[in-house]
């Protein structure tokens, strides 16, 4: 049951993907002096809205991921979770180690590093105010639909879409439900938001003012190590 006072906020942290986009183990590779993915959970760690921390991970890793933690002074890591075979039964895992206790879920993908506890903090308390809310930018790009062989053939308006981010929080027992249907039904999900349209659920938007792209090339590397100098310096 949710708390009268301040409830509980578990995030999720999603990172057990096998980088093969990126060519090599992106949670680990050096960003800014220090692993990838340490940014993505001192975001988390140093948000006050969130209770504790989730990592779902291959096991092999757990203890790498530990480490990690320790290391960076990650103190409201609750455990780390087994990741599944595909990001569905990952994020399945997850909700299920919360547990009753956790009133609210934010889920995310650990190779956001750029996320802030700012933005963090907002998507939630969106969520606590609407039982729902995601981390969006609209587009911008005009937006064309291609053929098989990569020949346009329609364009697109561009009116009402939206770049889908993470996190992405729900209470715990509508993302429990959502998530139940969709494995029953065995079908796939490529973010919670989706999974929560399925069932006819609202979810609100909340406009993300700040970079938070997801690491998936290696030159998203480069823009994301300028943009942690320029936030040192404070001018980003």
């Amino acid at each position: 049951m949710e708390s009268s006072q301040s409830p509980n906020v578990v995030a999720i942290i999603v990172a057990g993907g096998s980088s093969h986009r990126m060519g090599f183990d992106k949670l680990m590779v050096p960003l800014a002096g220090q692993p990838l993915l340490s940014h993505t959970l001192r975001a988390f760690e140093d948000c006050a809205v969130i209770t504790g921390i989730l990592l779902v991970c291959d096991p092999l890793r757990e203890g790498e991921f530990r480490d990690l933690s320790k290391r960076y002074g990650i103190k409201k890591l609750l455990a780390c979770v087994p990741s599944g075979q595909e990001r569905r039964d990952s994020v399945w895992n997850g909700i299920l180690a919360a547990g009753e206790n956790a009133d609210y879920l934010a889920v995310h993908d650990g190779a956001r590093p750029l996320i802030t506890p700012r933005l963090i903090a907002n998507c939630i308390q969106a969520a606590i105010q609407y039982g729902s809310a995601c981390l969006a930018e609209p587009v911008a790009d005009t937006i064309h639909r291609a053929n098989g062989k990569k020949v346009l053939t329609e364009t697109l308006s561009r009116e009402g879409l939206w770049r889908m981010q993470t996190p992405q929080s729900f209470r715990r027992s509508d993302l429990l439900e959502a998530y139940a249907r969709l494995i029953q039904e065995n079908a796939t999900a490529t973010d919670e938001a989706s999974v929560f349209l399925r069932i006819g659920k609202q979810v609100f938007i909340e406009e993300a003012d700040d970079w938070n792209f997801k690491i998936t090339l290696p030159r998203d590397l480069a823009l994301a190590e300028i943009i942690f100098s320029g936030r040192k310096k404070g001018t980003l």
